[in-house]
Parts: C-alpha cells; structure tokens; sequence
C-alpha cells in the first residue's frame, strides 16, 4: 500500500508529536499548586497541528493524550514510591481530554483553511485552548476536587493568549520564509524560462533562414532537372557548371546554419542548471498529469498507476521526461476507449529501471522488431492519415545514446504491452552525485 506525500508527512508529523510531546510535558510548572500543571507541550501541540493537511487532526488528539498519560503514569511507576495505578491514572487521565478537546475543536473550526488569516487563526485557537484547559480543570474538580475560582479562570486566559499568539508568530515566521523561498526559486525559474525561450525564438529565426535555403536548392535542382529533359546536347556546360557551383553554395549556407542552430540547442539542452534536476515522482505526476488531459481530448476513459520507489535520487527531468511521455503517450493513443496504464519506476544496482504497461491494443510478435524503426506506425487518424511514427524510434535512440536498454514484452495474448528501459543511474543524474 502507497501513502501519498502529504499523508507521510502528516503521519512523520504524529510519529514525532507522539515521542516528543510527552517528555517536553515534563518541563512544566504548578500556577495554581494543585494537580493542573502547564506546559510548553501545549504550544508545540498547536504549532504541529497547524501543519496537517490530509489526517483528522482528532487522531493527532487522541494518539498524543494516550501517549502522555501512558507516559506520565509510567514515569510514577519508576520514581515514585508507593505506587497505585488508580491513583495515577486518575491524577493524569484528565489531561487526555485536554488534547482530544483541542484536536476536535481545532478540526470542526477547519483552522488549517486560514492560513492567510493569521489573526482569526490566533483568537480562534485562544479560544479553543481556553476551552480545553476549562475541561481539563473541571475534570480535576470533579474527580480530585481541585478547587476553581475566578483567579484561576483568568490565569488560565491570560497563558491561554500568550501560549497561542506566540505559537502563531514563530509559525507566521516560517511561513513567510517559505513563501519568500518559493517566489525567489519562481522568479529564477522564469528568467530561466525566459532566457530559454528567447534563445529559441532566435534559433527559430535562424532555421526559418535555413528552410529558404533549402526551398531554393530544390527549385534550382528541379530547374536544372528539366533544362537536362528537355535541352539534350545543347546544353552548355559553362553554365552547367555555374550552376551547380550555385547549388553547393546554398547547400553549404544551410550545412552552416544547421550546425549552428544545433550547436545553440546542444548548448540549451547541456548547461545544468538546478531545475533540470528533479524527483522522479514529481516528473512522473507532471507525465500523468499531462496524459490524463490528453486520454480525456481523445474521449478515453483511462486510469494511471505509479509505482515509484524512494530510494531514487533526483534524475535528469528532459531527459526522463521525453523518453517516458513518448511511452507514456503511445500507450493512451493504443487504448480504444478504456484501459489502464501502469508506471513503475524502481533501482536496480546501478540502473534505472522503468516499466510503462497499458492494456492497449497489444503489438503482435511478428511486428515487435518493426516499432522502433523510424517511419512505422500502427496508428492512423479519421481520414487514414498515418502518424510520423518517430516516437518510439527517438526512444530507442535516445536510451541507446544514454548508455541503456529497451525491451517490448506483451502477456495475455498479446493484450497487454509492457515497456521496460533500463539506463545506467549515472546517465540521468548530475555528474557530482556520481561516486
């Protein structure tokens, strides 16, 4: 079973709130010199639970008052003399309504949907945290006669407001961070896209010159051929002769500007920046992502499956991006209406290994040795147009180049179409990780 990111953060977050709140209960103190103690663990409870996105924030009240109880009447049973269970328990059970109060009020208010509010989030957990303690000292009324009085009650709002205005600052002060960090890494990442684009567009120049070229030496050379039809033996080889030195000329202007453009593009594609970088669950969602659009314009109704270890540093985003969209790709075009595509994407010594399977159409044997040639195509259009057939031959291509393998299997009559490349890991990712 795979957790998605959030919930492992949000389950990270209670692993470490269950191990850590019950000892920093301990650094506390008595305001009222009865068995009510404060704590900063009520201030880091706050603090973690304004960070949970996808888990009831109640399980994170239940699991932290167990854990704090259990805690706390395990630590009476090593120090203290005289030990009686239901003594203790009655001492420290009050505190678990404490935190399920908390998370309950906390989790019905959707706090964690007004982040951009921070001041309504600071009255509103003021609050919830009055309330929380009020339980907890009635509890100690009732079952441990702890006496309440006015004094008391505006004790407990004035830690109250302390403890969540200064939760809410420290946490405010993070945020702002991040988003300070996350519009640095947009605005370099758009002055990076800008410099590629525009690098383009005067690639894109340079080849719409070289298209000109090329127009003008097949109108020459198709000149020359019928002057040859038709002229016989009166041809005159002086002029013959120029105008082929003509034809060489032009054909050397577009050898220039084609060595040109393709050394801009290499240079593009070759300076690493950081963003070329990327974890390889992130490219496959953007992959899925982008095919999910494309199966729905196609009217297919398909589902996607990843299937991503963890243990994968981050990879060349271009590189694997091209090589598995094209995959990916194939596959959405090869379901007719329904279908399953399935991405599995795993190490294996010192490879790569991905896997792209889709129960598409399926590829006969006899036809297995021909799909990654350039020019052939099992997939033709409303009008019988035939497409270019280039994506699985640049695949081949390009897993060769990198040093890799690819493989077509198909199971269940030929059915099911499985892809499998395997790419030396030190292909795809950058140089000063290589050991």
């Amino acid at each position: 079973m795979r957790f998605t990111a959030g919930i492992k953060d949000d389950l990270s977050i209670l692993v470490l709130m269950a191990v850590s709140l019950p000892i920093i209960s301990e650094l506390n103190f008595y305001p009222f010199h009865n068995t009510f103690r404060v704590s900063f663990s009520s201030a880091v409870f706050l603090f973690f639970l304004l960070w949970v996105k996808k888990i009831p924030l109640i399980l994170y009240g239940i699991t932290i008052g167990t854990s704090t109880v259990a805690f706390r009447i395990g630590l009476d049973y090593i120090f203290k003399g005289g030990f009686q269970f239901y003594h203790e328990f009655l001492l420290h059970f009050p505190a678990f309504f404490y935190y399920l109060v908390f998370s309950y009020l906390l989790c019905i208010t959707k706090v964690n949907s007004f982040h951009n509010r921070p001041l309504f989030i600071g009255i509103i957990s003021t609050f919830i945290d009055i309330i929380s303690s009020s339980v907890e000292l009635s509890l100690r009324f009732l079952l441990l006669k702890n006496p309440i009085s006015i004094y008391t009650l505006g004790l407990i709002c004035i830690i109250s407001i302390t403890r969540s205005f200064f939760v809410l600052g420290f946490f405010n002060i993070i945020k702002l961070n991040q988003v300070r960090a996350s519009a640095r890494e947009k605005e370099e990442k758009n002055r990076y896209m800008f410099l590629l684009i525009s690098n383009l567009y005067a690639e894109s120049l340079q080849l719409k010159k070289s298209l000109s070229y090329a127009e003008n030496v097949t109108r020459n050379c198709y000149k020359l051929y019928e002057n040859l039809q038709y002229a016989h033996s009166s041809f005159d080889p002086e002029k013959l002769s120029q105008k082929l030195l003509e034809i060489a000329g032009q054909v050397h202007e577009i050898k220039k500007d084609n060595q040109r453009i393709y050394a801009g593009l290499s240079r593009m594609i070759s300076s690493e920046n950081s963003k070329d970088y990327m974890d390889v669950s992130e490219i496959a969602n953007m992959i899925v992502e982008t095919n999910k659009k494309y199966s729905v314009s196609l009217g297919k109704e398909i589902e996607f499956f990843q299937d991503i270890s963890n243990d994968i540093p981050e990879l060349h985003s271009y590189t694997v991006m091209s090589i598995i969209n094209n995959l990916v790709s194939n596959s959405v075009e090869s379901i007719k209406k329904t279908g399953i595509i399935n991405i599995h994407i795993y190490s294996e010594y010192n490879s790569i290994i991905f896997k792209v399977k889709d129960n598409g159409t399926g590829i006969p044997r006899k036809k297995q040795e021909l799909v990654f040639k350039p020019g052939y195509t099992t997939k033709y259009n409303e009008f019988g147009e035939p497409s270019t057939g280039i994506g699985l031959s640049y695949v081949k291509e390009t897993v060769t180049n990198l040093k890799g393998t690819i493989l077509l299997n198909t199971e269940n009559n030929y059915k099911e179409t499985i892809f499998t490349i395997k790419i030396p890991v030190e292909s795809l990712i950058e140089r000063g990780l290589i050991k």
